[in-house]
Protein backbone atom coordinates (compact mmCIF):
# COMPACT_ATOMS: atom_id res chain seq x y z
CA UNK A 1 0.00 0.00 0.00
CA UNK A 2 0.99 3.61 -0.38
CA UNK A 3 0.79 6.35 2.18
CA UNK A 4 -2.21 8.61 1.63
CA UNK A 5 -3.61 11.63 3.43
CA UNK A 6 -7.40 11.49 3.01
CA UNK A 7 -8.09 13.45 6.20
CA UNK A 8 -7.08 17.11 5.93
CA UNK A 9 -7.22 17.67 9.68
CA UNK A 10 -4.14 18.86 11.51
CA UNK A 11 -3.57 20.25 14.98
CA UNK A 12 -1.00 22.30 16.80
CA UNK A 13 0.91 20.55 19.58
CA UNK A 14 2.19 23.33 21.81
CA UNK A 15 4.15 20.98 24.08
CA UNK A 16 6.07 19.48 21.15
CA UNK A 17 6.27 22.73 19.13
CA UNK A 18 4.88 20.93 16.12
CA UNK A 19 1.90 20.42 13.87
CA UNK A 20 0.34 16.95 14.03
CA UNK A 21 -1.26 15.18 11.10
CA UNK A 22 -2.17 11.61 10.16
CA UNK A 23 -1.39 9.52 7.12
CA UNK A 24 -2.99 6.22 6.20
CA UNK A 25 -1.40 3.09 4.79
CA UNK A 26 -4.43 1.00 4.00
CA UNK A 27 -6.32 0.79 7.26
CA UNK A 28 -3.31 1.72 9.41
CA UNK A 29 -2.97 5.25 10.79
CA UNK A 30 0.53 6.72 10.62
CA UNK A 31 1.09 9.73 12.93
CA UNK A 32 3.36 12.58 11.87
CA UNK A 33 4.68 15.78 13.45
CA UNK A 34 6.22 18.73 11.61
CA UNK A 35 8.42 20.75 13.92
CA UNK A 36 7.63 24.47 13.97
CA UNK A 37 11.27 25.16 13.10
CA UNK A 38 10.61 23.55 9.72
CA UNK A 39 7.70 25.95 9.18
CA UNK A 40 9.47 29.11 10.41
CA UNK A 41 10.47 30.25 6.91
CA UNK A 42 6.81 30.57 5.97
CA UNK A 43 5.83 32.26 9.23
CA UNK A 44 7.00 35.85 9.30
CA UNK A 45 4.61 37.39 11.81
CA UNK A 46 3.81 36.48 15.39
CA UNK A 47 4.44 32.74 15.08
CA UNK A 48 1.18 31.85 16.76
CA UNK A 49 -0.69 28.57 16.53
CA UNK A 50 -2.80 30.01 13.70
CA UNK A 51 0.34 31.11 11.83
CA UNK A 52 1.86 27.63 11.99
CA UNK A 53 -1.38 25.94 10.93
CA UNK A 54 -1.65 28.35 7.99
CA UNK A 55 1.97 27.66 7.03
CA UNK A 56 1.23 23.94 7.17
CA UNK A 57 -1.83 24.39 4.95
CA UNK A 58 0.15 26.43 2.42
CA UNK A 59 2.87 23.77 2.20
CA UNK A 60 0.61 20.72 2.63
CA UNK A 61 1.49 19.10 -0.70
CA UNK A 62 5.26 19.28 -0.16
CA UNK A 63 4.88 18.22 3.50
CA UNK A 64 2.96 15.14 2.38
CA UNK A 65 5.68 14.35 -0.19
CA UNK A 66 8.35 14.63 2.51
CA UNK A 67 6.24 12.48 4.84
CA UNK A 68 5.96 9.78 2.15
CA UNK A 69 9.74 9.86 1.70
CA UNK A 70 10.32 9.48 5.45
CA UNK A 71 7.77 6.65 5.61
CA UNK A 72 9.44 4.84 2.70
CA UNK A 73 12.69 4.58 4.71
CA UNK A 74 11.08 2.14 7.13
CA UNK A 75 8.12 1.82 9.40
CA UNK A 76 8.16 3.51 12.78
CA UNK A 77 5.49 4.10 15.43
CA UNK A 78 5.48 7.81 14.48
CA UNK A 79 7.49 10.26 12.39
CA UNK A 80 8.84 13.71 13.21
CA UNK A 81 9.73 15.89 10.24
CA UNK A 82 12.49 18.39 10.99
CA UNK A 83 14.24 21.22 9.14
CA UNK A 84 16.73 18.66 7.75
CA UNK A 85 13.90 16.81 5.99
CA UNK A 86 12.98 19.98 4.07
CA UNK A 87 16.44 20.58 2.58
Amino acid sequence: MTLEFPNRSRSFDEARHAVRFIGHDGMFEVPFLVETAALHRAVTTSRSEADFLSAFDAARSSIHDIARKAYSRGRQPSYTLTVADFR
